[in-house]
């Protein structure tokens, strides 16, 4: 019998892998983060440049149908957030957006910006974005300034639910040091990935040994803000929710997710232990150019386990500081028994489009970027 309960912890689940898959896919923007620390001449510029520009909407695709599936499941996080925290979402939309059109403008006739300008803005968006994201995603621990009254749906003059307390409307999430350490973390980390993509998919010795270079700087400095969002997640308050939906701070929450979920510590802990993995192998082997494939499943488990950990095991997902009962949990702020259900049917089609993705992964980037190849393609970026 598949009770609402469970539909409620399967969507949050679905959530939770939408969420690794997007920040793996972020390594798009942590390889234009480097477009001018690794592109030390127009050639590599290029090179990197078209190589992440294979997959860009892979990743724009999925942070769409992220924010959908989100919107469906738990409708309540949606118009919480969006409506009131909507300056960081403006933000990383425009970075995106920024993104788009650097692609594609930077060599059309007429750009009376120059390649470097639009190459500027890739770079922006593969710094800020990641930033951004991470330190949204930081506020799943902190907690954000909201008040919700469900009441107020009756209220015909003015039927808002949902009210922010704050006149920065989500920027204030970059006050707090655990969000702007766990956005640091996620920038740090598509570097890396990006660092890794790179190696893997441009066959150049040249570039892959510049990479190397970056690579090095960009993962001490993520193992640092790591370790340092670890220890400081372990050991905060947590936002627990008691049987009757009352919502208390307990000391160790988030370690007692892990210790009371042992199975999912063991995805974080391997998640954690593929990247690293593949970024030792990657710098320490010389050739080794398969990193991303170890890094890549790490990420997705490492952030999927996070977000199991924010939601799960009686714990608010999207705490409020002003209101401490109107924090949002995956019972409280999803969607109809109904809905739930209906979805649940459409997400069995989700294992056809990763085969679709994979395949379509597999026909693109069946052949290493060279140099050679980079001049006689007739369209690149």
């Amino acid at each position: 019998m598949i009770t609402y309960a469970f539909l409620q912890q399967y969507w949050w689940l679905i959530i939770s892998l939408l969420g690794g898959l997007l920040v793996f896919l972020l390594f798009v923007q942590g390889g234009n983060a480097l477009i001018f620390t690794a592109g030390r001449s127009e050639e590599d510029k290029q090179l990197i440049v078209n190589s992440t520009g294979r997959k860009w909407e892979f990743t724009f695709t999925t942070l769409v149908l992220f924010g959908g599936a989100f919107f469906a499941s738990f409708p309540l996080f949606y118009s919480t957030s969006f409506s009131g925290a909507y300056w960081v979402w403006v933000l990383i939309l425009i970075t995106f957006v920024f993104q788009a059109v650097s692609y594609e403008f930077q060599n059309k006739a007429g750009n009376i910006l120059g390649k470097t300008a639009f190459r500027v803005f890739l770079t922006i968006n593969g710094c800020l974005a990641p930033l951004l994201i991470g330190t949204a995603v930081g506020t799943f621990f902190t907690g954000s300034q909201f008040i919700v009254d469900k009441n107020a749906a009756a209220d015909v003059l003015a039927p808002v639910i949902s009210t922010w307390t704050s006149g920065w409307h989500g920027l204030e999430a970059a006050a707090n040091l655990f969000n702007l350490g766990m956005g640091l973390t996620v920038m740090f980390l598509t570097m890396c990935l990006g660092a890794l993509y790179l190696i893997n998919n441009v066959d150049d010795d040249k570039l892959a040994g510049t990479l190397k270079k970056n690579l090095r700087i960009t993962s001490a400095c993520f193992l640092v803000f790591l370790v340092l969002v670890l220890v400081q997640l372990v050991t905060m308050k947590g936002f627990a929710v008691a049987p009757d939906g009352t919502v208390f701070m307990e000391k160790g929450k988030y370690l007692h997710n892990f210790l009371q979920m042992p199975v999912v510590l063991a995805i974080f802990l391997a998640g954690a232990v593929l990247i690293v993995t593949g970024i030792v192998l990657t710098l320490a082997r010389k050739g080794f150019r398969k990193g991303i494939w170890l890094a890549a499943p790490g990420t997705v488990l490492a952030v999927m386990a996070l977000f199991l950990t924010a939601g799960l095991n009686g714990t608010a997902y999207y705490p409020s500081t002003a209101d401490l009962q109107s924090s949002l949990t995956i019972s409280n702020s999803c969607s109809s028994e109904f809905t739930l259900r209906t979805m649940s049917v459409v997400s069995l089609i989700i294992p056809f489009v990763i085969a679709y993705i994979a395949y379509a992964w597999y026909k693109i980037d069946s052949k290493s970027l060279t140099r050679e190849e980079l001049n006689n393609m007739d369209h690149k970026y």
